[in-house]
């Protein structure tokens, strides 16, 4: 090539000459093209920005919208729009989503075969008789207020478990480790659930507790087959006492059922035997006012009664000792030969009625 022709600092394009009338146009088209492009791409960012400010609440959640960085209101689930940034600017919050704080333990693996793993440092307390229990909380809690779980605390969640563990603590204090561990559990736990929302109402946290459940209550593990021997053996006691309540429950009526119709058997017997004895009695009055009257006429009658009472069966003759003809057997009438002959039961049965006659 020719190095005459074709500079180092130059290119061969400037060498190439377009007509004058082209480049008349390109030069138009040029100037007026800078200028529209421009403003184009300002039209475009200004729309971008606006367009920034829309945002979505989903169900279940709850805006915060802040204007130049304090809280102006707070949106419902939808498509929603604020003034861009930075004049305006929002956060959303999942108020509906249960959440859960672990006091004494953390899960490390999820799932149908979820593994814990204690923690002692939280766990272990002193109880109001002083002995050392190993203690686990579970906690559900939603957030109530955004505003106060956004800006009120830095950490919430934080917040929460210190509080949950201090609430945990000041309740296991106050009672005896037995108590706690028994038929104490479930009041130790609503008290804890009531003094940790206590306390997260008075830091302002915005959290609300659900639910406070105890999951762990035990002895230190040096000590916890002795400790659970005497839990076995107070839970006999009260099965016993269940089983003897049960055991009286059954007896007692049975027993004054039985007692009532004891009662009841004396009572009617005591009202035969009174009938009994006034009739007696009504029958001695009589034979009395019969004896008044004829002594030996009545006492020789009763005397006849008795025997033929005591020997039914037998034949008796009677004698008469006196009269004008001196001994003599008295004659009778043969009434046995007329009457048909019975048994001595028998004729036990009809002789009182043949004296009441009489």
């Amino acid at each position: 090539m020719d190095q005459k022709r074709f500079p180092r600092d130059t290119s061969p394009l400037e060498d190439f000459r377009l007509p004058p009338g082209l480049v008349n146009i390109l030069e138009r088209l040029k100037q007026w093209g800078t200028g529209k492009l421009g403003w184009l791409i300002l039209v475009i960012v200004l729309l971008v920005w606006l367009a920034s400010g829309l945002y979505m609440v989903g169900p279940g959640e709850r805006g915060v919208v802040l204007l130049f960085g304090r809280v102006i209101t707070q949106t419902d689930p939808g498509l929603r729009y604020r003034l861009p940034w930075p004049i305006q600017a929002h956060n959303v919050v999942d108020i509906a989503r249960v959440r859960r704080a672990e006091v004494g333990f953390r899960t490390v693996a999820e799932g149908p075969t979820s593994a814990t793993q204690p923690v002692f440092e939280e766990s272990l307390m002193l109880t109001g008789d002083e002995n050392i229990v190993d203690v686990q909380l579970f906690v559900q809690y939603l957030v109530q207020d955004p505003v106060k779980y956004l800006f009120r605390t830095r950490n919430p969640e934080e917040v929460l478990r210190a509080s949950t563990e201090v609430a945990l603590r000041g309740v296991v204090g106050q009672n005896t480790i037995d108590y706690t561990m028994t038929e104490g559990r479930v009041v130790v736990q609503e008290k804890a659930k009531s003094y940790l929302q206590n306390l997260l109402d008075t830091y302002q946290t915005g959290l609300l507790v659900t639910e406070a459940r105890l999951l762990v209550v035990d002895p230190p593990r040096e000590v916890r087959d002795a400790f659970h021997d005497v839990v076995r053996a107070w839970e006999d006691r009260e099965r016993l006492m269940r089983e003897a309540e049960g055991y009286r429950e059954d007896v007692v009526p049975k027993a004054r059922g039985e007692a009532a119709e004891m009662l009841r058997k004396a009572e009617a017997y005591k009202e035969q035997r009174v009938i009994r004895s006034q009739g007696n009695a009504a029958r001695f009055l009589k034979l009395l006012e019969e004896y008044q009257k004829a002594k030996e006429v009545t006492r020789d009658r009763l005397y006849l009664e008795s025997i033929e009472r005591i020997l039914p069966a037998t034949q008796k003759f009677i004698l008469d000792t006196g009269g004008e003809k001196g001994r003599g057997v008295l004659p009778i009438l043969p009434l046995r030969e007329l009457i048909p002959p019975t048994t001595p039961e028998k004729a036990k049965e009809t002789l009182p009625i043949e004296n009441e006659g009489r």
